[in-house]
């Protein structure tokens, strides 16, 4: 079993690279964020790519989450729903035989910083509800939330920095909390070079200067069989890379 997680930062605009890595890696569920685009701007071929039962939640040219699921894993079409917290098309899950799958955008918090915390609370208060309906879940996405200062290069360091702040780490955890594992860390638990999203300037991703913003949380019933969580650097031009979980049947 294959989840991955990435925003693709326009899907227009990565038609192509999307197209032939998930052909390549055959992902079994493929979550993605910031589509910037309508239902009636995504390619055809990506509104039903061939093998995947496909939704794509967007508006124009902002925001938007998208969600596949591959037919060959799952051959009943999923139902597909939109928590509470839904705003700006930013969440979007999709249910499973054996578990709920979620492609989740957090606000950038950069325009509006209240609104970003109100998200995290929101999302909070749904993965408790989830925990105590007792349905295994899998929160993929953009949380926009460095979890600690090894998840920023010591380059990108900044105390007042939207995306490190104590308010948004401590939401973060509370999130976490709820039984959720974030398999990048508890399988890669000492490296200080992991990371997802790099600053579009100056070549920080070719050097590796970046911020750990991309996640795959997942109940810890799922996450023990989790054996792998890499994300792929040099994947695409967006920038943001691929987050992968791989998981031994469960």
């Amino acid at each position: 079993m294959k989840i991955v997680t990435w925003n693709v930062n326009g899907i227009r605009a990565r038609q192509a690279q999307l197209e032939e890595w998930t052909a390549r890696e055959q992902p079994d569920v493929l979550c993605l964020q910031e589509i910037k685009a309508a239902s009636d701007q995504i390619p055809a071929s990506l509104i039903e790519m061939d093998g995947y039962w496909c939704y794509w939640h967007g508006g124009k040219g902002y925001s938007g989450v998208g969600l596949l699921v591959r037919k060959a894993t799952f051959p009943e079409r999923p139902s597909f729903s939109h928590p509470s917290f839904n705003f700006e098309t930013r969440a979007v899950f999709a249910h499973l035989p054996a578990m709920t799958v979620a492609s989740i955008y957090v606000p950038n918090g950069g325009k509006d910083f209240p609104a970003k915390l109100r998200f995290l609370e929101a999302m909070d208060a749904h993965a408790q509800a989830m925990q105590d309906s007792g349905v295994p879940i899998v929160l993929c996405g953009d949380l926009n939330v460095a979890r600690t200062e090894m998840d920023v290069h010591p380059k990108e360091r900044k105390p007042r920095a939207i995306g490190q702040l104590p308010e948004e780490r401590d939401l973060l955890e509370r999130i976490i909390s709820h039984g959720l594992v974030d398999l990048g860390r508890a399988l890669d638990p000492d490296n200080d070079q992991l990371f997802t999203w790099w600053p579009p300037w100056r070549n920080m991703r070719q050097r590796n200067i970046g911020w750990r913003l991309d996640y795959i949380l997942a109940s810890h019933s799922l996450a023990r069989a989790a054996t792998r969580c890499p994300v792929y650097r040099e994947v695409g031009t967006s920038d943001h890379g691929p987050v992968v979980a791989e998981f031994d049947t469960f």
